[in-house]
């Protein structure tokens, strides 16, 4: 790379001489997955008749259709628990470190777990927690 300054260029703000590694790394990760489709696309059998495009369910012939209608419960249920996972994780960090963050974090805190136990009290006032 030629001397910016001599030829009387600005020098550049932002060079990225210490990514090559990371350079590397992001195309052979991005290679990886599309190798695979292609040497599965080529080396694959054509041939899909016959048992081959039958739904395999446990050694048993299906029976029925696939499109199967679930009760919302089960989606409101695993709403509501995967909520309260996120309150989890997010309130572990804060826990451990308690003691140098200070009052401003414990009221921050405090809101939080004031949103979700509002959250809380609408899912059961409408029912997303009775398992019927």
């Amino acid at each position: 790379m030629p001397d910016c300054a001599k030829v009387g260029l600005p020098l550049p703000v932002f060079v990225l001489s210490g990514y090559d590694a990371f350079l590397g790394f992001l195309l052979i990760s991005a290679a990886v997955p599309v190798l695979a489709l292609v040497t599965n696309k080529l080396l694959a059998p054509q041939s899909r008749t016959g048992e081959r495009d039958l739904t395999y369910e446990s050694g048993m012939e299906p029976i029925g259709g696939a499109w199967i209608q679930f009760n919302i419960r089960y989606y409101m249920f695993a709403l509501v628990f995967v909520i309260f996972d996120v309150e989890t994780v997010f309130l572990y960090p804060w826990a451990v470190a308690f003691h140098r963050l200070g009052l401003l974090a414990f009221i921050e805190a405090l809101v939080f777990i004031s949103i979700l136990v509002v959250a809380l009290a609408y899912a059961w006032r409408k029912g997303a927690l009775e398992w019927s």
